[in-house]
């Protein structure tokens, strides 16, 4: 088969990439970056320099193709002027216009747990658009939404946290905080389990719409904090709740866009409060992925 893969070499992306190739698939990479062909093309695969925001380089890549692997790319939360929302949307517009346009039929989208959601998803709402824009196309595009739950590597988020120790609660033992954890359950992804899955998905022949979520593990917040701890030699590692008043101050006193920061803590806050997951519980995996939270914490230590 003939894949387009979209994401550069990301977390994703990469491996999906050496996966593809491995199988026998003639696998196009996209990516912006000039400077990423040699990297690409060491994998076994095809670079196709040029800008997701640029409809005719999207058509031109697309066509020919037997399925693409579309999926937005994340941005930059401190640009004070990007409307976050609008960019997914510009985005799956224009997948949706080269699609349709290349004629290609079989599609698989990185969307979010969250996407069934009209509202109180905060920033994920832009994924729940791009699933709404991809399902105007035509019946006979195959298309596989593809809903990863909450990624690992997004702890590495609180690694300045865990050594401040404590945050504006006078905590004495090194903390991870937000306005969710403690005794939250939270559903954890690798993006080499996504990767497997998609590879999966876009071998699998399919008919219409369709939605998968994956996963790898599941542990409440405070058992991630053992877990976690216990790798960086802070076994005392706690997972505390504040409130979402103090989480937003947090996040654009460290400079956030605060329309992206408000995003951010509603989504949260819909994870702490169960609403975020539901429909996951109702269609989860049958099968967990093979990496749990213990291998990356290894890379958690290594970062810490």
């Amino acid at each position: 088969m003939k894949v387009i893969v979209t994401g550069s070499l990301g977390n994703i992306s990469k491996p999906l990439t050496k996966e593809l190739v491995a199988k026998g698939h003639a696998v196009t990479v996209i990516s912006s970056k000039k400077e990423k062909q040699t990297d690409i093309e060491a994998l076994g695969a095809t670079a196709a320099i040029g800008s997701l925001e640029e409809v005719d380089f999207l058509v031109s890549t697309f066509s020919g193709a037997d399925a693409v692997y579309c999926m937005v790319p994340p941005n930059n939360y401190f640009d004070l002027n990007l409307d976050l929302l609008a960019y997914y949307r510009r985005l799956g517009n224009n997948y949706a216009r080269a699609i349709e346009q290349s004629g290609v039929k079989r599609v698989v989208n990185l969307s979010s747990i969250g996407a069934h959601l009209e509202k109180g998803s905060g920033i994920l709402l832009g994924a729940h658009d791009v699933e709404q824009i991809l399902n105007k196309l035509s019946s006979d595009v195959a298309i596989t939404h593809l809903r990863p739950t909450s990624f690992y590597y997004n702890l590495f988020g609180y690694v300045d946290t865990i050594k401040a120790v404590g945050f504006s609660r006078g905590e004495a033992s090194p903390t991870i905080a937000a306005n969710y954890g403690a005794d939250d359950q939270i559903p954890w992804v690798s993006p080499i389990d996504i990767a497997a899955v998609i590879a999966e998905e876009i071998a699998t022949p399919h008919v219409g719409r369709k939605v998968r979520y994956v996963a790898s593990e599941e542990l409440t917040a405070n058992e991630t904090a053992r877990i976690l701890g216990a790798a960086i030699g802070k076994p005392e590692l706690k997972w505390i709740i504040v409130s979402n008043a103090q989480m937003l101050g947090s996040l654009k006193s460290a400079g956030m866009n605060p329309q992206i920061a408000a995003g951010l803590v509603e989504m949260y806050a819909s994870l702490h409060s169960g609403l975020l997951a539901e429909d996951y519980y109702r269609n989860k995996p049958t099968v967990m992925g093979k990496v749990k939270l213990a291998d990356f914490a290894k890379e958690f230590a290594a970062a810490f």
